[in-house]
């Protein structure tokens, strides 16, 4: 962790780097809201690190086939399981659960149980691009301090099915009522780009960077 302002401590935040990702603009947002980010695609870095996020824009299997080819996905997985605070973001929320359908499938990480599948939203165009409101269903720390309904800018084709109903956290309607947000534990994802979603995207980094830094506190 790095001094602030005042001397207050930001928790360093890896962003990871697979050639995937909207980084610039995820790490700006980490250090508007007090992180530390360091973007990185080194696998022993990720395997070190006390709180990382998964940026992701494209295709899922293409995305998976160059974790594995970057020697990510391990770390990744090991991070998750370990209880180090991982956040998805967009495809990065797709990469955390088990397979998708996209471009004939591809598997992802299996940290959430459950697949990706195309987004059914008949008479409507696709990709969704746009704000939509994203509907709270449970307490959690990723969505602390929102209302319980609030808008995010969402840009995808497909969407997370998860298997176990306790992981979604917050549910958008777009055609049909999609998964947005999931959490287990210190395991977050969302659909939208909080980066992309004002302030309200801005409170959903800051309450990651507030997990992060409780447990890099605590290390």
């Amino acid at each position: 962790m790095s001094a602030g302002p005042g001397g207050a401590r930001r928790p360093t935040v890896v962003v990871v780097d697979y050639g995937m990702g909207n980084l610039r603009s995820v790490e700006k947002a980490l250090e508007h809201v007090g992180a530390t980010p360091v973007v990185s695609g080194d696998p022993a870095v990720v395997e070190r690190a006390l709180g990382v996020v998964l940026p992701g824009v494209g295709a899922f299997p293409r995305a998976a086939e160059e974790l594995r080819a970057r020697g990510l996905e391990r770390p990744l997985r090991e991070a998750g399981e370990s209880g180090v605070p991982l956040l998805g973001i967009c495809l990065g929320m797709q990469l955390l659960f088990e397979r998708s359908q996209e471009l004939g499938g591809g598997e992802g990480l299996g940290l959430l149980p459950g697949s990706v599948e195309p987004l059914r939203a008949p008479g409507l165009k696709v990709p969704h691009i746009g704000w939509n409101f994203v509907e709270r269903r449970r307490d959690c720390w990723l969505l602390e301090g929102l209302p319980e309904r609030c808008a995010f800018y969402h840009v995808h084709s497909f969407a997370a099915r998860p298997r176990r109903r306790e992981d979604i956290v917050g549910v958008a309607r777009y055609g049909e009522d999609f998964v947005s947000a999931v959490e287990r534990g210190n395991l977050s994802g969302v659909q939208f780009h909080p980066e992309k979603s004002g302030p309200a995207g801005l409170r959903v980094l800051a309450n990651f960077v507030q997990l992060c830094a409780e447990r890099q506190e605590a290390a």
